[in-house]
Formats: structure tokens, sequence, C-alpha cells
């Protein structure tokens, strides 16, 4: 299998649960993933022993003039490319999970003759997946408000692939620490502004300053101003740029404060985790919006525009989801309820039956 595309956490992760899914099924399966060096893919694919090829390709939604046609430009360059890579290491299928490497391996391998699929992680569809769903030959949906955009015979709603390690459950994990725990994080890049806004809503948190504890990923920029702000008033906090092990941060979580992509949204259906959802308001098609309205309107979550947002609202809410442990249990039932824990398995089924192999 070949898996392209990436460039953002919500792209690359459910894309490593497929291949996670290949591998685990029988050692003599292979996956190659195609991104760019631009892209997270680069940063984690290598840690994790996956071998990557780049392609030269850019994105053309919000661009000006100069900078739309200088990434037309590059399409010819990515699509010789991704024919060069799919001829050396001739993939039974070539799966898009959305990202600017999709579009040109999707295609090439659809001229090729290899089969297709792609897999869409938003309730509104990006614009690649858009382009891509009118000739991809398996169409894998995370939510079913996306089912309008593609053709509905080549479709199937699986859910977001998650990762395993999401759904151990292992002793070292559990918490030994009894204190409220908040997971903080903002993508995984990190956001300025939920770091912030934390940061201000500190100070009304101070009398529940012994009951609380924090595990904050900040993103490069901000991390030692958000350790300061935890450590001048006394809290429990630990402060990481990026959380590699993040199934067991979500473990030891009794509520996330986060934005609500794709994959934030399927990691908290899977792990049943209470959320206050802060969506990135520039989103493509504001689709944070959408899949957070998913979360939220089924008693799983509270969503809370970054507009109406401050220090003040923000405390408000984790001290009222605090003092009502009955609301966490029902927000964990009904996030655990929208989870699949089987759609990598799903989807690495449905490319078996188009590949006609069965394991």
């Amino acid at each position: 299998m070949i898996i392209a595309g990436g460039g953002t956490g919500g792209h690359l992760f459910p894309g490593i649960a497929i291949a996670d899914e290949v591998l685990g099924r029988n050692s003599l399966n292979r996956v190659l993933f195609i991104g760019t060096e631009r892209g997270l893919e680069k940063k984690i694919l290598g840690r994790m022993g996956y071998p990557l090829q780049f392609l030269k390709v850019e994105g053309l939604k919000g661009r000006g003039a100069l900078q739309t046609a200088a990434a037309l430009l590059k399409i010819p360059g990515s699509l010789v490319a991704s024919f060069r890579i799919i001829r050396d290491f001739c993939p039974d299928i070539v799966i898009g999970v959305g990202g600017y490497a999709s579009g040109p391996a999707v295609l090439a391998a659809r001229l090729m003759g290899v089969k297709t699929a792609i897999a869409e992680q938003n309730a509104f569809p990006g614009l690649t997946n858009r382009i891509l769903g009118r000739f991809a030959e398996r169409i894998f949906l995370a939510f079913s408000a996306s089912e309008r955009w593609f053709p509905k015979s080549r479709s199937r709603v699986t859910g977001n692939p998650i990762r395993a390690a999401f759904f151990e459950e292992k002793t070292e994990d559990r918490k030994k620490d009894r204190r409220f725990t908040l997971l903080i994080f903002g993508g995984s890049q990190g956001a300025h502004a939920i770091n912030r806004i934390v940061s201000e809503a500190l100070d009304d948190l101070l009398p529940l300053k012994e009951q609380l504890r924090f595990i904050h990923q900040t993103g490069e920029k901000d991390r030692e101003i958000v350790a300061a702000a935890y450590s001048e008033r006394g809290f429990e906090a630990e402060v990481s740029p990026f959380i590699v092990d993040m199934a067991s941060a979500y473990r030891s979580a009794d509520l996330l404060v986060c934005r609500a992509g794709a994959t934030s949204i399927a990691e908290i259906a899977a792990g049943g985790k209470a959320a206050i959802l802060i969506p990135f308001p520039f989103a493509a098609a504001d689709h944070q919006t959408r899949n957070a309205e998913v979360l939220a309107g089924a008693g799983a979550a509270e969503m809370i525009p970054e507009r109406e947002l401050n220090g003040r609202r923000l405390a408000e809410a984790i001290e009222r989801i605090y003092r009502d442990p009955g609301a966490v249990r029902r927000m964990e039932a009904a996030a655990a309820a929208l989870g699949n824990r089987r759609a990598a398995a799903d989807i690495v089924d449905a490319c078996l039956d188009l590949i006609g192999e069965r394991q």
C-alpha cells in the first residue's frame, strides 16, 4: 500500500493508523508514505520506521495569483515523480488521506491502472478529496454528514482510523494522581490563541489550584511563556512543545481543551473523553466548527467559538464541568458512542476486497 498525503496531524495520523493495521496483519505486507518536505510527516514517520518519499507540490486554495501560478507549475513535476514512485514500489493500492501530496499520487495511480481510495476525515471535505472523489474507487468517510459530497455507490462511513495505542489499557497509565487532569492542546503545531486564553484563565481557577492538574502541548514558540504562567500561579503542569505519546496523555486526562480537527474529534470519540472544543476559526470552509457540532450535538462536548472566548469564560466552563462528575460521565459515554474502534480494520478490509485478496 502507498499512503499519500499529510502536512498536518489531521491527515497524517489516520494514515499511520491504516499503515499499522496493514503491517499488523502480515509481516510480508509493505507500506510506503508519500508526502512533502514541509509537512509533519518528515518529522514523525522516520522515528516510527516508515519509509517516506517526497513530492514538490503546494496547495492552490487561498493564494494570490503569483503563488497560484507557481503552485500550478509544480503539478506536472509532482505527477511525473508520482509515476516513478508507483512504478518502483508496485503497490496493490494507493490511498489518499488528504493534503497536497495525495492529489498527484492518487491521480497518477488511477492513470496507471492501480487501485485507488481516499479517506476523508472531516464533516466538510477538503478540496483535494472533493476532486479525487470523482474517480477514486473507494471513499472512506469519518462522518455521515460528508456523504452528500461523494458518489453513494463508492462511499462508506467507517469513522476516522485511530492508532491502536489509543485503545490499549495499560496498568501503569492508570491515574496515580487523583487530581482532575486537563489535557490542553491546539493540534500538532500548538495554537497560540488557546495558549493565551488558558494562561488568562488560570487566575480565575486559582481557588481550584490544589484540585487541578494540567498537561499542555504548546508548540515550540509558546512553551516558555505558558510554563511560566503555570509556575507563577503554583499550578501542577507538564508543559511540552509536542507530546509524542498522546495516547497516554489522553488516558490520564479527565477533560480535554482543544481544537476540533478531525483526528482530535476521532481520538476523543475513541477514548470516550469529555471535551471543550475551540474550533480554529480560519480552517477551510470552517470545517472545524462542523466537526465540533457533531460532538456538541451528541452531548459529548461543549463548543465555544474562539470569538466568544476569553479567560474568564473558559475558567467558568472548566469549573462547571469539574464540579459535576455526572456531566463528565455523560459526555464520556456520548463520545464513546460516536467512535468506531474498527475504523482502520474496516478500511483495510475494504481495500483487500477492492484488490481481490483476503488475508
